[in-house]
């Protein structure tokens, strides 16, 4: 057997993907305020300290009522003893016929029965109010508890902490959480080839997408990365790798790490005590892709190395970058896989691909159709690209054909 992608020693993308799951380990906890907790991840469930609402409150402006019985007929009167608004306490106990002005959120008096909304209340002379609809038992009442118990859980270990959730616990009263502690990252750009002016295309240079690339995606993620550009010398390499290894806890790294005789990442950090756990995959694009770890005393840093090409490198941040980082926060590193369907031929191939595709909703499916160059130095159809699609190895495919893929950030 022979040609691209039938070489011995290639793993497929299930197993590299299970390789990093078992190496990967969680890092360290450290307390944050929940304010400054925006897409970390927690180390153990967060209770209640309070039950939520605190104490029984009106919802509405208007009226807290002490009744004999319900429901209150329209033409009822009751004295007004005072007022509450949020964020005072009534020094009064409501007695039968009597009522207080109180404010959404204010703290129902004791006695009280009901609250009549403002809407429903005519004002008297001599602080007396009439109901203009009738009324029934504990109407507009917010109960203490009804929300949340105290000691209940309120997020779960291992959950991502988003805006809506960042307000939820303050407003519980929860002030500080424990969370995995956040990976410090270095990336390495590799190469020679990189054009820093336009003047420079003509001596065989091109433009560098890949360190913008993955400043743009570090950033969207909120990352705390580094970025090193290192030329294709073993002596330079071996010095930053021997550097960083010590520094951070996930190295990132394009280009040189196939056969040619400048791709020195992999035996550069083999000869640095890292040790290998995979080197190949077999998929379109990305096929060189070698992960390993070095562990010491003080942390353990992994090495992902990545191809030179620039979609080769968005695809494996898509999938791959964001599993290491996942189980580095603790949780699961399985890609979120959603099912999309094929809406033409597809040819087959002797690696396992990830297609740039556009994906959209119809009759309630999601749909998606290849893009034109695919190539692994290509970019240009990520202008219109929302989905990466799987596509198995050696099979014919049909439209209408169910595969796996991701959606693209």
């Amino acid at each position: 057997m022979s040609g691209c992608g039938a070489e011995h020693g290639l793993i497929s993308i299930d197993q590299a993907l299970a390789l990093i799951a078992q190496t990967v380990q969680p890092l360290g906890r450290e307390p944050v305020s929940v304010e400054q907790a925006l897409q970390r991840i927690l180390v153990d469930d967060v209770h209640a300290p309070v039950a939520l609402p605190i104490f029984s409150q009106s919802a509405v402006d208007g009226y807290a009522l002490a009744a004999a019985r319900h429901p209150i007929d329209a033409g009822q009167c009751f004295q007004v003893m005072g007022e509450v608004r949020a964020g005072q306490v009534a020094d009064v106990v409501l007695e039968v016929g009597q009522a207080v002005r109180i404010f959404t959120g204010g703290k129902i008096p004791e006695g009280t029965t009901t609250v009549a909304r403002q809407e429903i209340v005519q004002l008297h002379v001599e602080q007396q109010i009439e109901l203009t609809d009738d009324l029934a038992k504990h109407a507009d009442i917010r109960d203490a508890g009804e929300e949340v118990q105290a000691g209940q859980v309120l997020a779960t270990q291992g959950q991502s902490l988003g805006v809506g959730a960042i307000a939820a616990l303050c407003m519980a009263g929860v002030q500080h959480v424990s969370v995995y502690r956040q990976a410090k990252i270095a990336v390495v750009v590799t190469g020679d080839e990189v054009a820093s002016h336009v003047d420079e295309l003509q001596q065989g240079k091109i433009f560098d997408a890949n360190t913008p690339m993955l400043k743009a995606w570090c950033q969207q993620h909120r990352l705390d990365a580094e970025f090193f550009l290192v030329a294709d010398q073993e002596t330079a390499l071996t010095e930053l790798l021997q550097d960083l290894k010590s520094r951070f806890d996930l190295i990132i790294t394009t280009g040189g790490v196939s056969v040619g005789d400048y791709d020195f990442v992999r035996p550069v950090a083999l000869n640095l005590g890292f040790q290998q756990v995979f080197w190949k995959v077999k998929q379109k694009p990305g096929k060189p892709m070698f992960f390993a770890h070095s562990q010491s005393a003080e942390r353990c840093c992994y090495l992902l190395g990545l191809p030179g090409n620039p979609a080769a490198v968005y695809v494996a941040l898509q999938v791959y970058v964001s599993s290491v980082l996942r189980g580095l926060a603790g949780q699961s590193i399985a890609p979120a896989w959603v099912s999309a369907v094929l809406q033409h031929d597809l040819k087959p191939d002797r690696r396992e691909r990830f297609l740039r595709m556009s994906a959209e909703i119809q009759q309630g499916q999601l749909q998606v159709t290849a893009l034109k160059k695919q190539q692994s130095h290509m970019l240009s159809n990520l202008f219109e690209s929302n989905f990466l699609l799987r596509v198995p190895t050696d099979t014919v495919l049909s439209a209408g054909t169910l595969l796996n893929g991701i959606y693209l950030d």
